[in-house]
């Protein structure tokens, strides 16, 4: 969104004006809670602009269709719940992290996301606009942080940060749901993502040649 685009929303008797990030993070917290009561089915771009207090023509130079405005309202909503834990240890930390990620598939939370992917097939956008934003996400950062700290701790070898590794036990979770057809995974199971592919992988990296 350009940084000059201005929305004036009425708030009372005096205008309040916001543009750029502002008027971005309004139409996202809109379209967020529209999903969260209706679902992508009944989530529209006049629902949105209505609830937000600006108009559709604002929204679609920055979204140009329903579905990459569903898709990244999800985002915002998975970026927020999303907090970096240290625990003092790798371990400690991937634990944590991969809990917090198993919650929040069979949250609510979850529950949206799961809506999205139902909605593929009437919609065939939506799968390349959610692994796009899969790639690069607030998560995959979190996990190349956890490495970051374990390398500084002497934990780790520089070498273990590297996004394959930090996308591996997230990618593992995700299987086992598919495994179980269940939306979590017993903590026995996150116990033996951590102890022994992620951690053995992260301890066994060895420089390039």
């Amino acid at each position: 969104m350009a940084a000059a685009e201005e929305d004036v929303r009425h708030g009372g008797s005096t205008p309040l004006r916001r543009r750029g990030p502002a008027l971005e993070q309004a139409i996202l917290q809109a379209a967020a809670d529209e999903l969260r009561e209706s679902g992508y089915a009944g989530m529209t771009m006049d629902k949105v602009a209505r609830r937000a207090s600006t108009n559709k023509n604002t929204i679609y130079r920055r979204w140009p269709h329903r579905a990459a405005l569903g898709v990244a309202a999800y985002r915002h909503l998975a970026e927020a719940q999303i907090s970096v834990p240290d625990t003092g240890t790798l371990r400690g930390d991937a634990l944590a992290l991969l809990g917090q990620a198993n919650a929040t598939w069979s949250s609510p939370q979850g529950a949206l996301l799961r809506d999205l992917l139902a909605a593929v097939g009437d919609d065939p956008r939506l799968l390349g606009l959610l692994r796009e934003q899969a790639d690069g996400s607030a998560m995959d950062a979190a996990w190349l942080t956890l490495l970051s700290r374990a390398v500084a701790r002497g934990e780790a070898p520089p070498e273990a940060v590297h996004p394959r590794v930090a996308s591996l036990p997230i990618a593992l979770l995700r299987g086992e749901y598919t495994l179980r057809g269940a939306p979590s995974a017993p903590d026995t199971v996150l116990a033996e993502i951590v102890d022994e592919v992620f951690l053995p992988l992260v301890r066994g990296r060895a420089p390039s040649h």
